[in-house]
């Protein structure tokens, strides 16, 4: 673990703040999850709660399938994250952070769509918890199929949340 300096105290309630640096490096804002781990000597850790992180093997099979059947790349992630990737690009996703224009777009619950690729937020209980992203395969244009294969997935992955 790296230590930061920072100390601070608990109060009556049992709360504690996390610092502002800390959540604007880790990326964490008003209303995000947080697991809470007790380590072996006695640390009490914080960790980033990612919810579709437990649908992993779902979003496995889902974007090998729609990859295998479109023909392009199909990624799926959360907030933070790749977490499934599949098709000729996957290597350059897979376990990578998202950017600032990914975030947006999940943020925003709003699809996106041009040539080069789409994007579909997956919602849950009004929540966005992550995206589905469909690059084409040899720069070919997407078009209406694909933009369905990306709903179908993001409001499977929400549902399968929700359950």
């Amino acid at each position: 673990m790296k230590a930061t300096g920072i100390v601070r105290r608990i109060d009556d309630l049992g709360r504690v703040v996390v610092p502002k640096e800390i959540r604007r490096v880790l990326r964490i804002r008003e209303g995000d999850p947080l697991e809470i781990y007790t380590g072996s000597s006695g640390e009490v850790i914080l960790k980033k709660y990612s919810p579709i992180s437990e649908l992993s093997e779902f979003a496995g099979e889902y974007v090998e399938t729609a990859s295998k059947v479109l023909g392009g790349t199909v990624i799926v992630s959360d907030t933070d994250q790749v977490i499934a990737a599949y098709g000729v690009e996957r290597k350059n996703y897979l376990d990578k952070h998202i950017d600032a224009e990914l975030d947006k777009i999940i943020q925003s619950k709003n699809r996106y769509l041009n040539d080069s690729k789409i994007v579909v937020p997956i919602v849950a209980q009004g929540d966005p918890i992550g995206s589905i992203t469909i690059l084409p395969k040899d720069n070919r244009a997407l078009g209406e199929a694909e933009l369905k294969v990306a709903e179908v997935g993001a409001t499977f992955l929400a549902k399968q949340m929700e359950n």
